[in-house]
């Protein structure tokens, strides 16, 4: 039986401060498409949204380089529309590849870390002028699917634009956080998030003030900007002048672009709608019907369902156990997105909130008790599992995928050596069992290790991650008490697009890649054991009564080369049994000798 605990969140000593002096943080929700500002003051019981200069809520997450200066927002889709070589959107799906990944506008390499400071800085500003106050913290929201690289360029962009992060949440926990908190909720949730780049889908349990995200999953090339351009190309069909105007000058695109998703909206609401608008000189008449479009779109919708079953089936969640669905994103206002679910579901999917602001909403509530206090304890996860190389080139998992995190777990390890003095830790993220198919995160050495039989010295490896997702791995040798320790902020992340790659490609290889695992380790523990009693047997007085083990020796030797599983272990555990004395009185030795080494204090 699980047990849930009330817990209070103490203000942290570098929040007194800004609670002292009144100064609310803000809920950022950075989204590929677009970007929406939250806040939630001290006596407030409800967040509201920032309104930027225009007026607007909803802020295009786009930024333009232009001789005039730089813009971001509106500004910056007005400047798309004349001169889209010097704009950048959605530059967040390139966070991962800080380092990797460049714009050229005008000569200068921008990255996607400066696209996303750019917008954030102008989020700072902003928010400042509308609340009468200088702004200086956050809470941002970002995918279940961010890895650790793109997590730490989301902060360094936030410091660029003079924003300290309280924390950076998912989004999905964030709309839990919109739906949960005021209305103390508890049970089973899915989070259903369709946003104009990518799609993510999420299980939440919801208790006694604990928010858990149980399972995640999505698609991080799917969103409501495939609906228009699905609209978009059948228009081109039906009407050859439109087809002909954009073919002879793209630099129309954008702004048609945004016609098609003005009817797309409103065929959000109408069954039918006959319209007109200008390219050029152009006047383009259009019909048509909400049927229509359920046509072109159903197939990606349908893909979005089968991920939501997949994710699931991977928490072993039976679909009847769902108690709510909450959507997020505006394309979740769809009607045949709404239909499709609640047939899925058998329920209807909770509207009570605006899904374009739900994640911000959710975000300022998290700011809020971060500055102020709250008694909500707020968990992720994990979305790929972490581990090491050992022996082999095999992963060993200290953290598994979909661990609820902050977390800490430590594993045990030793040598696999005589007199082996340092260890190299290689991190890496994934979910197979070799280490060529993984994701290498970082190296590090543990020197200084006492000169020992292989097998005897303790080395304690911690994987320690906080409420960002940032990981630290130390390694503590028990005898000597040396330690070293580094913290993961990788350069080289894996590819956003990959991730779901990731997850799919360890159920399509799973049985051959436990084979392979098997097979290597049964190999490795035999050739240890071989050398272990090589090695016994040289240094052994009268080697002479030790015929019948030097007869199973080359039975296993023989046995190496064999990819038969069985046949490895049945030859290891003959080996072991026919050296038992032996290895027990060379070990008796080798420990005596190593502890008059170690110092007394130790």
């Amino acid at each position: 039986m699980t047990h849930y605990f009330q817990i209070t969140e103490p203000l942290k000593e570098k929040d007194k401060e800004t609670a002292e002096n009144n100064s609310p943080a803000l809920g950022i929700d950075l989204g590929t498409t677009n970007t929406v500002v939250a806040v939630l003051e001290e006596k407030e019981s409800l967040p509201r949204l920032i309104k930027m200069s225009k007026g607007t809520t909803l802020i295009p997450s786009i930024v333009s380089y232009t001789q005039e200066g730089i813009h971001v927002g509106e500004e910056a889709l007005h400047d798309l529309m004349f001169s889209s070589e010097k704009v950048i959107k959605s530059a967040k799906r390139f966070m991962n590849q800080v380092g990797l990944k460049t714009f050229n506008m005008q000569g200068k390499p921008i990255t996607p870390l400066d696209v996303s400071a750019e917008i954030l800085k102008f989020i700072k500003e902003q928010a400042s002028l509308d609340l009468k106050k200088p702004i200086t913290k956050a809470v941002i929201t970002i995918p279940a699917y961010f890895d650790e690289a793109a997590r730490f360029a989301t902060k360094m962009a936030a410091e660029k634009a003079g924003l300290e992060v309280l924390r950076l949440i998912h989004e999905p926990t964030a709309a839990a956080l919109a739906y949960g908190l005021d209305k103390k909720v508890e049970g089973l949730y899915a989070v259903y998030d369709l946003g104009g780049g990518t799609f993510d889908f999420s299980l939440l349990r919801l208790e006694k003030g604990l928010f858990k995200v149980i399972a995640t999953g999505g698609d991080l090339k799917l969103g409501g900007d495939d609906f228009d351009e699905a609209l978009l190309a059948f228009l081109k069909d039906q009407n050859l002048e439109l087809k002909a105007e954009l073919e002879k000058n793209p630099a129309h695109l954008t702004d048609v672009l945004l016609k098609v998703r003005s009817l797309k909206e409103k065929l959000s609401i109408m069954a039918s709608l006959e319209e007109s608008f200008q390219v050029d000189e152009k006047i383009i008449s259009v019909s048509l019907t909400q049927d229509q479009y359920n046509h072109l779109i159903q197939e990606m919708i349908g893909k979005t369902i089968k991920i939501v079953s997949s994710v699931l089936q991977d928490a072993d969640v039976k679909k009847e156990e769902i108690e709510g669905l909450i959507l997020v994103g505006g394309a979740t206002r769809t009607p045949l997105v709404r239909k499709m679910l609640k047939t899925f579901f058998n329920k209807e999917p909770l509207t009570n909130l605006d899904p374009d602001h739900v994640v911000a909403i959710g975000a300022a509530y998290q700011a809020h008790a971060l500055v102020f206090g709250s008694d909500t304890l707020l968990l992720d996860v994990t979305p790929l599992s972490l581990g090491i190389e050992t022996m082999g080139g095999i992963v060993d998992r200290i953290i598994p995928r979909n661990s609820p995190i902050p977390l800490r777990q430590s594993q045990e390890f030793t040598t696999s050596e005589d007199g082996q003095n340092a260890l190299l830790i290689h991190v890496v993220q994934g979910e197979r069992e070799l280490v060529s198919d993984c994701q290498s995160l970082a190296r590090f050495e543990l020197r200084g290790i006492p000169p020992m039989p292989a097998g005897l010295p303790r080395i304690n490896v911690s994987f320690s991650m906080d409420a960002d997702g940032l990981l630290t791995v130390s390694a503590h040798e028990k005898s000597t008490g040396i330690h070293q320790e580094i913290t993961v902020y990788p350069t080289y992340g894996m590819d956003l697009e990959k991730i779901k790659e990731t997850l799919f490609e360890s159920l399509h290889h799973g049985e051959e890649d436990l084979q392979k695992r098997l097979l290597l380790e049964a190999r490795f523990h035999l050739e240890q054991d071989i050398q272990l009693v090589k090695k016994a047997l040289e240094k052994d007085q009268d080697s002479s009564q030790h015929n019948g083990l030097k007869t199973l020796l080359k039975e296993s030797e023989d046995a190496l080369i064999q990819e038969n599983v069985s046949l490895l272990k049945e030859k290891q555990q003959a080996l072991s049994q026919g050296a038992e004395f032996l290895m027990e009185k060379r070990l008796s030795k080798e420990v005596q000798k190593v502890l008059r080494k170690i110092p007394k204090e130790v």
